[in-house]
């Protein structure tokens, strides 16, 4: 029988890495597929992005547990979309590039964060019950 208290066992980052990388790519693709509303499109990008902040804080803090990792992407994630309230010069050249674009997004929405919760739900729903993580022996 195991201990409540006991640590969980570590990600692996190779698969954590892996998991990031596809993720993106899903993203990348969702804001490409014809056909597809564009709620919908945005609304997938928006929940891969908040599931590729899970894996890559899994990837950065592998011993984490999934509900602390959950919460700091989900922070990650609204931290983000709050900001883009904000609308500095500085912030709007680096926000027009491509990859600022990405990352940092546009304009606030406030359906994102529904978005966000569910792409976490996601990647903590898959850690669970995929067994990510590393069993002890």
């Amino acid at each position: 029988m195991t201990n409540a208290s006991e640590e969980a066992p570590p990600r692996s980052r190779g698969l954590y890495a892996a998991l990031v990388l596809v993720t993106i790519g899903l993203g990348l693709l969702s804001r490409k597929i014809p056909g597809l509303p564009g709620w919908l499109s945005k609304g997938a990008g928006d929940a891969l992005y908040a599931t590729m902040s899970f894996w890559l804080v899994g990837l950065l803090v592998p011993a984490s547990r999934t509900a602390q990792a959950a919460f700091a992407a989900l922070c990650f994630c609204y931290a983000i979309e709050v900001s883009q309230l904000y609308h500095a010069p500085w912030i709007d050249v680096i926000r027009a590039t491509r990859l600022g674009g990405l990352v940092l997004g546009h304009g606030f929405h406030g359906m994102d964060l529904i978005y966000y919760a569910f792409g976490v739900s996601v990647g903590t729903g898959i850690e669970h019950f995929g067994k990510l993580r590393r069993r002890r022996t």
